[in-house]
């Protein structure tokens, strides 16, 4: 299936149009990540099966978690910045509060607002799966050779010129699990 029978299926998912060597640039690295989501024998996805939460509602908890978690947000601005509806982050939201992951506070600016904020039991489920992905991550790492982990990190030095992956790697390097 490519990526144009996808989004036929999907709707109203747009796939912009790539050249063939993106097309196998994405292909390899689908690869890559699919190896190593499952590397682990699949840990992580035991853990969000095993405490019960959807995909969504995983992102959401990621989110209010990572950068700058401490930061209520707006139900609107969690939708947009996961690329799901504003009515289905709001199920994932009320969801994550009923579990008293996350808790609606009052907007300090307009008190006709409410925000939402990752809790303490929250953050350490967050900081679970972290430390689970990241586990697997080094487990994968570790399998490498030499040469491999060195084309590899070569690779990866290449990307960090990229502001958000540079910004990703040093908030992991800070407080992320290691």
């Amino acid at each position: 299936m490519n990526a144009g029978e996808i989004a036929a299926i999907v709707e109203g998912v747009e796939v912009p149009e790539v050249g063939a060597e993106a097309q196998d640039t994405a292909a390899r690295l689908g690869a890559l990540l699919r190896h190593l989501f499952l590397y682990d024998r699949g840990n992580m996805l035991r853990v969000i099966e095993d405490c019960g939460l959807s995909m969504t509602q995983c992102k959401a908890l990621l989110e209010l978690g990572g950068k700058g978690g401490d930061d209520p947000r707006q139900v609107g601005d969690l939708a947009e910045t996961l690329g799901v509806s504003v009515p289905s982050m709001s199920r994932a939201v009320d969801a994550l509060v009923r579990t008293r992951l996350a808790t609606r506070v009052e907007d300090p600016e307009d008190r006709r607002v409410r925000r939402v904020a990752i809790t303490a039991k929250g953050k350490k489920l967050a900081e679970t799966l972290l430390v689970v992905r990241q586990a697997g991550m080094e487990a994968f790492a570790a399998s490498l050779s030499a040469a491999q982990r060195r084309k590899l990190d070569a690779a990866i030095d290449s990307l960090m010129d990229r502001e958000d992956i540079a910004d990703a790697y040093r908030h992991l390097k800070e407080v992320g699990p290691t």
